[in-house]
């Protein structure tokens, strides 16, 4: 019997994966997906969670290749209003490096992500929980942690709420795409006064841009699917740079405004952890940072619990100290993104709205 079964290979299950395992732990980490991703996706560390991170010995590594200098480059209508240089004590950076980085970690400690195993059913009792996975594998653990995703399968299977709102139209399409001749030295944002914009963020280590906008709308309004061909007429309508043509487009993703948080982040021996837990606008880049702090939480409470101090005050512990911090991240990134939308109307206002 492991130790713990971490469900899902994310930022936050491998955060917890690694601390657990530097801490003498058993683990196991299982991942629906039959590979790695190298998408871009969230693309933000702050300084708490590079502090997490230097803990695991990752940190360096990333500052490596991320940069902690980032220009945002505004224009309004086609033209250039304005340069913002953002603080420095964070770092931008992609989010599959940084798993890459936590998967390397892991590996050294003995421990390799199990791709291509999907968690079908849980049962639990006072000496552990089985979990049993869609190909008819049990796999026995003293606790399991459910860090699957905002569609977590760990929590609809424990039955737990996923309380809030959400829309069921996507806000934003977004993407991984190149742009020669576009210059990398910052991250462009294009707005224009009739409303709409696109974004695109050059991501360290790599060729390419982290493509951000509105959904293009059909001609009878209904809003297209994310391709290239799209992202290149929203290109051009905002951007007006008639000699830039994107290319590559690597990752294809739509992102919608949910607001949800689960009622309970603990059943018993099974708990929950980033956006398992909690999903909210992406102003401010918390989602990831937030679950990685959650994952060093978690550690806290599952060593306490392996080294035998396992009373039912050891094991709330976590809940009791993750889930006042996740109802305020929902409710200050909410904030934070009603500000974003107000405030790039103005010229020379940009993504920046969300840090203040």
């Amino acid at each position: 019997m492991t130790d713990v079964l971490i469900v899902g290979s994310g930022p936050t299950g491998l955060t917890l994966a690694c601390e657990l395992a530097l801490g003498g732990a058993s683990v196991r980490v299982i991942e629906e997906r039959t590979a790695p991703h190298r998408e871009s996706r969230g693309k933000g560390l702050w300084p708490s969670s590079l502090e997490v991170l230097e803990g695991l010995g990752v940190a360096e590594p990333l500052r490596a290749v991320g940069s902690s200098e980032v220009v945002l480059r505004k224009y309004f209508d086609g033209a250039h209003v304005n340069d913002t240089p953002m603080p420095g004590s964070g770092l931008l950076i992609g989010q599959w490096q940084i798993q890459e980085a936590l998967r390397d970690r892991l590996a050294g400690l003995g421990v390799r992500v199990e791709y291509g195993s999907r968690l079908a059913g849980i049962a639990q009792d006072a000496a552990g929980v089985r979990a049993e996975l869609a190909d008819g594998t049990v796999i026995g653990a003293r606790y399991l942690a459910g860090c699957d995703g905002g569609r977590s399968t760990t929590r609809k299977l424990l039955g737990i709420p996923f309380e809030g709102s959400g829309e069921e139209e996507p806000a934003m399409v977004i993407g991984d795409v190149r742009a020669p001749g576009l210059s990398r030295d910052f991250w462009h944002q294009w707005f224009t006064s009739e409303g709409g914009g696109i974004l695109l963020c050059p991501m360290p280590g790599t060729d390419t841009f982290q493509l951000q906008a509105p959904p293009e709308q059909d001609e009878r309004g209904g809003l297209l699917p994310p391709s290239l061909e799209s992202f290149q007429r929203l290109f051009d309508r905002h951007a007006r740079m008639p000699g830039i043509r994107l290319a590559d487009a690597t990752w294809l993703s739509a992102w919608r405004v949910n607001v949800r948080m689960a009622t309970r982040i603990r059943e018993g021996r099974v708990f929950l952890a980033g956006d398992a837990a909690h999903v909210h606008p992406i102003a401010g880049g918390l989602g990831m940072n937030t679950g990685i702090q959650d994952a060093a939480a978690l550690s806290r409470t599952l060593a306490a619990a392996l080294a035998g101090r396992a009373g039912q005050e050891v094991l709330d512990a976590y809940e009791a100290e993750r889930l006042p911090v996740a109802a305020e991240v929902l409710a200050d990134t909410s904030r934070r993104y009603e500000r974003v939308m107000a405030a790039v109307r103005t010229p020379g206002r940009g993504t920046e709205a969300g840090l203040d």
